[in-house]
């Protein structure tokens, strides 16, 4: 049974006090066809900002969904789908004063699952007293 699958690529960027503004994916290009167990790169890119901003991690996953469901396919705010790289992210500054990290991830095999573990974000914060 030929089994097609609609890639969706999500990157969460996690900044602390500030979401990273206008960052997008650099490649692969939409559209692009990926197969299974290979590797591909893909780029991330958070534009220079005047605005300060502290990056704290990033979470790389594919959220599988098949042609037949169309439109219908699942949200990637919703899940993330099968989780590629989750760790630190490190943009350096390239041309054109783009910031950017490319990571090389492998795309899993035909027999993944499709869903996997929803974005959680939070953030917790108490009051606390100084003193000398």
């Amino acid at each position: 049974m030929q089994f097609t699958l609609n890639v969706l690529i999500f990157a969460s960027l996690y900044v602390a006090a500030v979401w990273a503004q206008a960052s997008h994916i650099g490649f692969p290009a939409p559209g692009t066809t990926l197969h299974f167990g290979t590797n591909f790169t893909l780029q991330l890119v958070r534009p220079n900002s005047i605005q300060g901003s502290t990056e704290v991690g990033i979470a790389i996953g594919l959220l599988g969904c098949p042609i037949s469901q169309g439109p219908a396919c699942p949200s990637p705010a919703g899940q993330l789908g099968q989780i590629l790289y989750t760790g630190p992210f490190n943009p350096t500054i390239h041309p054109m004063a783009m910031f950017y990290e490319s990571f090389t991830l492998t795309v899993p095999t035909a027999d993944f699952s499709p869903a996997g573990p929803a974005p959680i974000l939070e953030l917790n914060n108490i009051t606390v007293n100084l003193a000398n």
